[in-house]
């Protein structure tokens, strides 16, 4: 492989392993903070004990998945220099105010406030401690909203002029809400809402079937499947106002994802098959005839633009493809799996003793399995993203083959393998410790502030 395709690699390999721990972040801090209104608006009553159970594991889950995301954070933009230049370059105007917005408004609120949250327990009031998480979680909704706003602007660029090959702000309005960019918002907050709910349900379940569930763990999963079951159908109407956004603006990855490759009108949707590009085909398609059309333009008849009508300006089609059939796949096990589970809860919240499980040993292995489930829609959107956007790193104005630094493939091969065995290594570190925690979920008794020491005379005692 040439540089080019090792260095997208690379990134690839570099934002696959971020996204990750915002995809939790994002939501799991609100979730902290209704934890710690439960605690708060409970207070005096045996309730108030279990829900401070609950925020004191993820509270835990949130420090570790914070510094994980922070240090991956830094070495992805170190990428935007070594591998990328040419990008901040052309496009640095833009790009780095954006950035640093995020920095300024984000990431020191979140700074400033999370050591009160993960250290005020029994220091500071329940009032101060709910308004400091209240703050991280406002941090880490302002740091996704930044981040997203850069990356829509390069997916739909707006409010910009180009002199002398560089890019020049001109309405900064038109930046950061390009035509994009509240699509996207939408849907990676509902992302990550599903990403951190099937999470806490999936680990408390764990904890149920090994026997180290405290009273915390029936409320974190019931709270778990409820956010679950009700983000999942927002999630599908944000995805369908998204998709109608995406045709307007890159028909070219639409045609990829539904593997259109011959303008048409009542296009088939292709429910599964084998994209042939050297035929320009799809082999073993099975398909639904006009479906497509239903859905990306809600007109049965409505024309459809295929891959015909952008040559050497469509994106790899394989991978587009099969990674949007993995995020809806996994989207409607989401669905199913979390509306059945509110389902069974209802049915038996009324009959189940306090501190029992209304589920199944059968139904907490189901849970447990799909823990993670947000992780691989998370990652095969993204990639749906990102890789629909090729061959361009800023669509229809400057080409990623442009960009890419001049190294040699062996140096940023060497490079690729050290990421890609850290970031294992790391990743298999981040489970275990999930687990380990899992397991030892007990809550320390907060520590009593001690009375101020009498003051001993300059002379010693008497």
């Amino acid at each position: 492989m040439d540089t080019l395709m090792l260095s997208r690699i690379q990134f690839a390999a570099n934002i696959s392993f971020h996204i990750l721990f915002p995809a939790i972040n994002i939501a799991l801090c609100w979730f902290l903070v209704y934890f710690r209104l439960r605690h708060t608006a409970a207070r005096g009553t045996p309730a108030a004990q279990s829900w401070e159970e609950a925020y004191y594991l993820w509270t835990k889950v949130f420090a570790l998945s914070f510094a994980l995301g922070v240090v991956t954070g830094i070495t992805m933009s170190f990428q935007f220099g070594t591998n990328w230049p040419g990008y901040m370059e052309r496009a640095g105007n833009i790009a780095g105010p954006l950035l640093g917005y995020e920095v300024l408004t984000a990431f020191f609120l979140e700074a400033t406030f999370l050591g009160i949250m993960l250290f005020g327990r029994g220091r500071v009031s329940d009032r101060v401690h709910l308004v400091a998480t209240l703050m991280v979680a406002i941090g880490t909704t302002l740091s996704a909203f930044w981040i997203l706003s850069l990356n829509s602007w390069m997916q739909t660029p707006a409010g910009y002029q180009i002199i002398d090959g560089e890019f020049h702000a001109v309405d900064w309005l038109a930046i950061v809400f390009n035509p994009s960019f509240p699509y996207r918002l939408a849907h990676m907050l509902l992302a990550s809402t599903l990403t951190s709910a099937f999470l806490i349900a999936g680990l408390s379940a764990w904890q149920l079937l090994r026997r180290t569930a405290n009273h915390g763990t029936h409320l974190a999963l019931r709270t778990g499947v409820l956010a679950a079951a009700i983000a999942i159908p927002l999630q599908i109407l944000a995805g369908d106002m998204h998709g109608l956004n995406t045709l307007e603006h890159q028909p070219a990855k639409i045609a990829a994802m539904e593997g259109i490759w011959h303008t048409e009108k009542r296009a088939p949707l292709t429910l599964f098959g084998w994209p042939n590009e050297k035929e320009r085909r799809t082999d073993y398609a099975i398909q639904v005839p006009g479906l497509a059309s239903l859905i990306l333009a809600h007109d049965i008849d409505a024309e459809i633009k295929g891959l015909n009508e952008f040559p050497d300006a469509h994106p790899p089609v394989a991978p587009v493809f099969w990674s949007f059939r993995v995020m809806v796949g996994t989207g409607m096990l989401m669905l199913v799996v979390s509306w059945w589970a509110a389902f069974t809860w209802w049915r038996r919240r009324r009959t189940v003793a306090p501190g029992e499980s209304p589920y199944s040993r059968w139904q907490l292995r189901l849970l447990a399995a799909m823990t993670f489930s947000g992780w691989l829609a998370t990652l095969a959107g993204w990639y749906v993203t990102e890789i629909g956007r090729q061959p361009f790193l800023v669509y229809g104005v400057l080409r990623t083959a442009d960009l890419v630094a001049d190294h040699a493939p062996a140096m940023v091969l060497s490079t690729l393998i050290a990421y890609l065995t850290l970031y294992a290594l790391l990743l298999s570190a981040y489970v275990l410790v999930l687990m380990y925690m899992a397991k030892h979920p007990a809550m320390p008794t907060p520590e009593t502030p001690q009375s101020p020491k009498a003051a001993t005379p300059i002379g010693g005692p008497a």
